[in-house]
């Protein structure tokens, strides 16, 4: 097993542990401060699921790096003795200069926006920027610098 899995394995155990903890840690405590309804007990539930939904999201990363690390080779990660320059290489193609990154963001935000107001026109609005957007900047490249 490579080094990533172990980790997220480690940290699923980690947090599944501290789920358990904070359970029944809540279940018993005498907070004035929280609404204790007797007959939906006493657990304060958005620590609970926070906690649950975490450590669901590192065993399912962990599952991912074991499943695909077992068909890949070595990584310098792996090597006790590695260094840092054995890991080096080409990381891959990155924009230099491209304003689609910027409103892709902008139409995320005006989606964010439209739901937090629910304003439907600014939900629509949003993704509509985000699809040409992301269009633009898949495309950009396919285009001749001479036709920008």
């Amino acid at each position: 097993m490579k080094s990533a899995a172990k980790l997220f394995y480690g940290l699923t155990v980690f947090l599944g542990f501290m789920a358990v903890v904070y359970i029944f840690g809540t279940q018993y405590l005498q907070d004035t401060g929280n609404v204790i309804n007797e007959s939906q007990g006493r657990l304060e539930w958005a620590g609970a699921t926070g906690l649950v939904l975490a450590a669901l999201m590192t065993l399912m990363l962990g599952g991912y790096f074991h499943f695909t690390e077992r068909r890949s080779d070595i990584t310098p990660a792996d090597f006790e003795e590695a260094e840092v320059a054995d890991g080096a290489g080409t990381l891959g193609f990155f924009s230099a200069s491209s304003i689609w990154p910027f409103v892709m963001t902008m139409g995320i935000l005006l989606m964010g926006y439209g739901i937090a107001f629910m304003a439907y026109w600014l939900i629509v609005l949003g993704a509509v920027i985000l699809i040409i957007a992301g269009t633009k900047l898949n495309t950009q490249y396919i285009t001749p610098p001479e036709k920008h």
